[in-house]
């Protein structure tokens, strides 16, 4: 009787099986069916529209009623995001630049926005990325922009300084730090190789379990497992990811020191996108001089009712002591509030430069 049940079950798992698969199928000819209507636009990125993305996925979460037994939203947007990739690279895969090697936290950002039906390129720096996506090379670029301990990334921030570049979505990962080695005690390990955003993030856990080693700062946790997986004295910081890529095992799990330790990442591009319907804008944003300069560019926000969820100041390398902002506001830069303020900044500021209007990003997932 129990075989019987089992059997009719499975029968059942492949009725669904062939109606998902038809239904895909089905989902890639309405895809190409958009691409005929655009007509010949060139590049792959010009059919891709981060704006129209958001609103697809924000409504499988609406939709999703996975129960103790179905499929959460985490899981279920993965899957979407996996078919929508597919059925985008039906003719050309994106070209996607990102901050290298193989194996980075950046490098699971863009299969997370992208899907795995991508070519990721890897790139040795921030401002490689940038010049890719700026000369046409690729159809979009992943940078880190700042981490919910360790602060801004001011690289990232700095080549908006003089870069047409435009922010087109952000993506963030809860980052899980784990610790690589050969070795197969902490006593064995003399040097722990990792970035230095990940030897801050797991500084706690570093004093308590390897007090003596030295810690020698590199320019990705990737770099680092790729150093290490020929050592048998030194351990790496870095993703699970990088354990498989360089057959190096995890000793010691989630090590960082905060358990919500989270990433954002930039997605480049070179145009504004149109409202996706929740939305952020970041501005580039340079006062006059003198008193209560600051205090005048923000006032406008406030009184037209513009959330500002972040501000940064960076040195604007025109002088000594001057400085530019980095400001996130809530909503699209075409929303009426967010125009009545940026008509009173700019006629105020210096410079008033939109670096993008993008959707918010959906949810955190864990890398």
């Amino acid at each position: 009787m129990a075989d019987k049940s089992l059997n009719h079950i499975r029968k059942d798992i492949d009725e669904v099986d062939a109606q998902i698969q038809a239904l895909i199928n089905q989902r890639a000819r309405l895809a190409a069916q958009v691409r005929q209507a655009k007509g010949e636009l060139g590049e792959p990125s010009a059919y891709y529209r981060p704006d129209r993305e958001a609103q697809v996925l924000r409504k499988v979460v609406e939709r999703n009623q996975g129960d103790e037994v179905g499929l959460n939203d985490s899981v279920m947007l993965r899957v979407f995001r996996e078919i929508m990739s597919a059925c985008l690279a039906q003719q050309e895969p994106m070209r996607i630049a990102y901050l290298g090697p193989e194996g980075t936290f950046t490098q699971q950002a863009v299969f997370r926005q992208f899907g795995h039906s991508v070519s990721a390129i890897a790139q040795p720096s921030i401002e490689d990325v940038f010049l890719q996506v700026q000369g046409g090379e690729v159809d979009f670029g992943v940078v880190p922009v700042e981490n919910s301990t360790q602060g801004v990334v001011s690289h990232t921030l700095d080549m908006f300084l003089h870069s047409d570049i435009k922010i087109v979505a952000e993506v963030e990962l809860r980052i899980h730090q784990h610790l690589l080695t050969h070795v197969k005690s902490l006593d064995q390990i003399q040097r722990v190789y990792a970035h230095q955003q990940s030897l801050a993030q797991c500084k706690h856990w570093l004093a308590a379990n390897l007090p003596n080693a030295e810690l020698i700062g590199v320019s990705s946790n990737a770099e680092a497992a790729r150093r290490v997986r020929q050592m048998d004295d030194a351990a790496a910081i870095a993703s699970r990811q990088a354990s498989e890529l360089y057959s190096l095992p995890v000793l010691f799990g989630n090590i960082e020191d905060h358990v919500d330790n989270t990433t954002r990442f930039l997605v480049l591009g070179r145009a504004l996108l149109p409202s996706s319907g929740d939305d952020k804008t970041t501005l580039l944003v340079a006062g006059s001089d003198g008193p209560g300069a600051l205090f005048k560019m923000i006032e406008p926000l406030s009184r037209h009712g513009v959330n500002m969820s972040r501000i940064e100041s960076r040195p604007s390398r025109q002088g000594r002591w001057d400085y530019v902002f980095f400001i996130d506001l809530d909503g699209h830069v075409d929303d009426e509030p967010l125009q009545r303020s940026m008509a009173e900044l700019e006629a105020q500021a210096r410079l008033v430069k939109v670096l993008g209007s993008y959707p918010r990003a959906i949810e955190s997932v864990s890398s």
